[in-house]
């Protein structure tokens, strides 16, 4: 497959700070309660259950995901979000889009506006740049002794993956979007047969996880990346940490190749 991305360069803010964490995990519950509002169960609603599978790759507490799911009861009630994505260019031609969750349609999108022309960047029409990308399942799991490439390999493509790609820490793989849910139901029950099935004297009260997922989402993920100048790439990172801090803002995807140097 072409256009594969380093975990590092798709998740280069993740986990940053604990403030930002925090942040994520506001973002992450309203996008559970507006996911729950026509139906809180997620054995049958299959938005919620990955929704709520992406919350604990982020190590998103049970506590704040059933709160969330309670919301969409309560206060969300009254409330109507509406999801909308915005296209658009950040400085030397880089591409953007941007993945909203808002109950205020004209303040979103100018916050948006502005967020990219004071950086250098502009709004654009929609598909100017998702041409350049394409949207897909996927699942980072974390590399350790125990899950060798060859196993994780195995597991992924038995699950239905179309691809696994062997990172330094991390093992990410590819879905299509309809296969997305059973490929993550699938490692997640392999992962309960592997914590079973572990020696007694090896297991700790927790029952460790074998199979530890760092990211499980769909994503818009680029066929091909760009590398910026040092001076243009800091303006450009100026420019997604301030989409990311917005509080419409869910999802920040770009085609920048992030140095590691620069996470």
């Amino acid at each position: 497959m072409s256009g594969h991305s380093k975990w590092h360069n798709i998740q280069a803010k993740k986990g940053k700070a604990d403030a930002a964490k925090g942040r994520i995990f506001t973002k992450l519950g309203r996008e559970i309660a507006v996911a729950a509002k026509s139906n809180p169960n997620p054995e049958t609603n299959s938005k919620l259950a990955d929704i709520i599978a992406k919350a604990k790759a982020a190590n998103m507490p049970n506590d704040n995901i059933q709160r969330s799911i309670k919301k969409a009861s309560g206060e969300m009630n009254g409330t109507d979000y509406k999801e909308l994505t915005y296209e658009g260019y950040g400085v030397a031609g880089s591409a953007v889009i941007i993945a909203t969750l808002t109950d205020n349609v004209n303040r979103t999108a100018g916050d948006v506006r502005a967020i990219l022309s004071k950086h250098g960047g502009s709004m654009g029409q929609t598909g100017c740049v998702s041409y350049n990308f394409e949207n897909k399942g996927y699942i980072v799991v974390e590399r350790t002794v125990e899950l060798d490439e060859d196993t994780m390999t195995e597991y992924a493509l038995e699950a239905g993956a179309d691809d696994v790609i062997a990172d330094d820490d991390v093992y990410e793989i590819f879905t299509t979007p309809e296969a997305f849910s059973d490929v993550r139901k699938y490692l997640e029950e392999k992962n309960k047969e592997l914590v079973a099935a572990a020696p007694k004297g090896r297991r700790n009260d927790e029952e460790e996880d074998k199979i530890k997922f760092v990211q499980a989402e769909i994503a818009m993920i680029p066929n091909s990346r760009i590398e910026l100048p040092k001076d243009k790439l800091e303006t450009f990172l100026k420019m997604i940490d301030a989409l990311e801090d917005n509080d419409d803002v869910q999802n920040v995807y770009h085609n920048v190749e992030i140095p590691d140097d620069e996470e």
